[in-house]
């Protein structure tokens, strides 16, 4: 596929209008955007649909599907785009369960199209020279500080608080990516504690202890509640000093030393990963931070806290 690859968008809200709307037009060369489906929101100048169902029947000709529906929703619509034959680009995280994800990847090989399960967060900028530094340096320990006020980021937003929206997962999901991808050895969770709102089915936080094969810990605590100490750290202490990224993986320090990286595009390296998958007919399907969210509710103690309201 040499020409522009004929995109069309499931699930039209604020991280659609943010992020993938001027990332596809940063990448003219690799997309063409051309559909959208969502019940409430519309694109500017592109034909809009209620539904996927629509959207394919009018477009049969749209390459590849970019699906950023709350992740409840997303296996089913995944499910149509891959047996129309389009390649899926899954926003984070990539569904509501393991075995959902399991199944599309799955039939997505018999099909033989791309399926992408997209983690933005790697794609920040600090990320790939974190990595880089700790397969020299050997760790020792990581604490990871994820704290955000859920009404600034998530306003009136009710799914994030409905059986798998995920709650704070849903930002935390973002640090598990982070570490997934920049500690040299897997990690497993040995202990945990989430807080749930009397009157939410997700949580507004988790405290989460987890270990690698050389008894290296790991601290995380995600909180949905700050409204003024907000922040997006990890620090690691290895064998020859601390590394910190902070601001979500945009900055890197290094002994104190602030490191010099690329302008932030998580969003725009996005497409061109998705763009060269589809090329190379090949997927990216890592399962890894959903894994540890799933084991956080299995192995997780839950401790009830004041109900939320927004």
């Amino acid at each position: 596929m040499t020409s522009a690859i004929k995109l069309a968008i499931v699930g039209v809200g604020k991280i659609v209008y943010d992020q993938h709307v001027p990332a596809i037009a940063a990448r003219a060369d690799d997309f063409s955007l051309v559909a959208t489906a969502s019940r409430h929101h519309t694109i500017d100048h592109i034909p809009g649909f209620t539904s996927i169902e629509a959207m394919l029947a009018a477009h049969p000709d749209i390459d590849a599907v970019s699906l950023c529906m709350p992740p409840q929703y997303r296996y089913a619509a995944a499910r149509q785009a891959l047996a129309a034959g389009k390649h899926v680009l899954l926003e984070k995280p990539p569904g509501a369960t393991l075995s959902e994800v399991a199944d599309l990847a799955a039939f997505a090989a018999e099909k033989g199209v791309t399926l992408f399960a997209s983690w933005h967060s790697r794609h920040a900028p600090g990320v790939q020279p974190a990595k880089a530094h700790l397969a020299a340096h050997v760790p020792t320990a990581v604490q990871v500080r994820w704290k955000e006020d859920v009404r600034q980021w998530h306003p009136h937003q009710d799914w994030i608080w409905q059986v798998g929206g995920l709650g704070v997962f849903d930002p935390g999901i973002n640090a598990l990516s982070i570490l997934t991808e920049i500690l040299p050895s897997a990690m497993f969770l040995t202990q945990a504690t989430l807080s749930f709102p009397e009157n939410r089915d997700a949580p507004i936080a988790a405290d989460l202890h987890f270990q690698d094969a050389a008894d290296i810990k790991v601290h995380a605590e995600f909180d949905w509640r700050p409204t003024a100490q907000q922040g997006w750290d990890i620090i690691v202490t290895t064998v020859g000093g601390e590394l910190r990224l902070t601001d979500g993986g945009a900055r890197l320090w290094i002994n104190g030393a602030g490191q010099a990286l690329a302008q932030e595009a998580e969003y725009l390296s996005l497409y061109r990963r998705f763009a060269a998958l589809i090329r190379a007919g090949q997927s990216d399907v890592d399962v890894a931070p959903l894994r540890h969210v799933a084991d956080a509710f299995m192995l997780g103690r839950r401790k009830a806290v004041a109900a939320f309201y927004d």
